[in-house]
């Protein structure tokens, strides 16, 4: 299966690369903001699946910069989903739980209502929308609180800030599925081989680690793992404000990938135990 991947240094385009023979191409040669390089990169290398692992995540900053983030989050992204449809590609997207307000505690469905909150969640929606009215070969994937070894993420910003603490103020009523990158990239990579052959199994999933838990508890774990003596302190949203809005509910229900792909969710505790043996050797060849 020859695939391009959209997104080359980010968390997921990353994880895509160890795991196979991948074209993945950086914003020097596909620039979400010039979308023609991006379909001329198809072109060129007339992949068997596109899986698009670029976006604009700087949730905050989008607040100030929605122009932005809804070119690289929707307009160009349906521009590629209108390509790879005329030229029966499929393609896989990787989306995000910020489509949804983030209300109540019940694990949100794919039919559920999304209702962002922020400039982040409405331009990745848009992208959704597009993608599904480009009525080629898809799949959209959701996914939350992505984690790995590369690039920014929470694992590493705890471990950063924890540095010689005794004790870190956490956020303890937002809930959610920690999700490694590397479990995205092989879910990217499966659905994509399935849709090749099984293109009925178009459509949008839901995919996140478990078990759900909050920021606090994620970070404790974080701590004790890496052998922090760190004390966790649960704070509630509120004493941590931020530009753009966080949803208090991140659960996602999986039900529907597992269903179609045979795909279940990954235990992130063991996802985290390979990213600190990385960024453990990562450290010691540095």
């Amino acid at each position: 299966m020859k695939t391009l991947v959209f997104g080359k240094v980010g968390q997921v385009g990353t994880e895509l690369q160890r795991r196979g023979d991948v074209i993945a191409l950086d914003y020097d040669v596909a620039d979400f903001c010039k979308p023609e390089t991006c379909i001329a990169a198809i072109d060129k290398h007339a992949p068997d699946v596109v899986i698009n692992a670029v976006a604009y995540t700087a949730v905050d900053k989008a607040e100030e910069e929605e122009d932005l983030a809804t070119v690289i989050n929707g307009h160009t992204l349906g521009l590629i989903a209108q390509a790879c449809a005329a030229r029966k590609i499929p393609l896989v997207h990787i989306s995000t739980d910020y489509v949804f307000a983030g209300g109540g505690e019940k694990a949100w469905l794919e039919t559920d209502k999304a209702e962002p909150k922020n400039v982040y969640g409405r331009s990745k929606l848009l992208g959704e929308r597009l993608v599904a009215e480009a009525a080629g070969v898809h799949a959209i994937i959701r996914t939350a609180w992505v984690f790995s070894a590369h690039g920014n993420n929470f694992v590493k910003t705890m471990l950063r800030i924890g540095k010689g603490k005794d004790q870190l103020n956490i956020v303890d009523d937002q809930i959610g599925g920690p999700t490694p990158a590397a479990a995205i990239a092989d879910v990217c990579l499966q659905i994509g081989s399935q849709l090749l052959k099984e293109p009925q199994k178009t459509g949008l999933y839901h995919f996140s680690g478990a078990p759900d838990v909050s920021w606090k508890t994620f970070a404790g774990e974080i701590f004790s793992k890496a052998g922090y003596d760190l004390k966790v302190n649960g704070i509630p949203t509120s004493q941590y404000p931020t530009p753009a809005s966080r949803p208090a509910n991140s659960r996602l229900d999986c039900q529907a990938i597992f269903q179609t792909f045979a795909i279940n969710r990954p235990n992130w505790c063991q996802g985290l135990d390979d990213v600190l043996f990385d960024l453990a050797a990562d450290e010691k060849n540095n």
